[in-house]
């Protein structure tokens, strides 16, 4: 059972946030094992189990990330470790980034203003993702598949700096 039947929901990257939180909180409800206390101690253990797959699906679904990373895998595309290519160009300006980031001072305009586009950047490329996820067909498969690969490990990347930001 994947992440997206456990939760009643579409298999694919565009999600409801509204139906998603709806449906955890029911599923959840469900099988939590604070509602089971009176049951047999196998039906407790079940319980137990499988309030953490909601939990686990839930956390892994509401993360835009996570959600096309878990769509991936589910359609057999390849992984982080798989395919590491990344333009040249992409990496030095990673790196600039990177650099610029460390001449800030926290919660200066400029830092701010960084991280304002570096999320909107991380955003757009995620969308990106989830375009290529839910426009596969039996031709256009593995090169979409590996497409959507390499904005993900790019999208990481992004991610890295807005980490690296909020640290500052």
């Amino acid at each position: 059972m994947t992440h997206f039947d456990r939760l009643g929901l579409p298999r694919r990257f565009s999600l409801d946030p509204l139906a998603l939180e709806r449906e955890y909180l029911a599923r959840s409800r469900a099988v939590h094992p604070d509602y089971h206390q009176l049951a047999s101690s196998a039906e407790q253990a079940a319980s137990v189990e499988l309030s953490a797959a909601v939990n686990e699906a839930y956390t892994t679904l509401k993360d835009p990330f996570k959600r096309a990373e878990y769509l991936l895998q589910l359609e057999g595309g390849p992984s982080a470790s798989e395919l590491k290519d990344m333009p040249a160009e992409f990496l030095e300006e990673m790196l600039d980034l990177r650099m610029e980031i460390a001449g800030l001072t926290p919660d200066s305009p400029e830092a701010q203003t960084m991280e304002k586009q570096l999320r909107d950047r991380r955003d757009q490329m995620l969308s990106e993702v989830g375009r290529l996820l839910e426009s596969l067909t039996p031709e256009n498969r593995t090169a979409r598949l590996a497409d959507a690969r390499r904005r993900l490990n790019a999208t990481k990347y992004v991610q890295n700096l807005i980490r690296d930001l909020r640290a500052l």
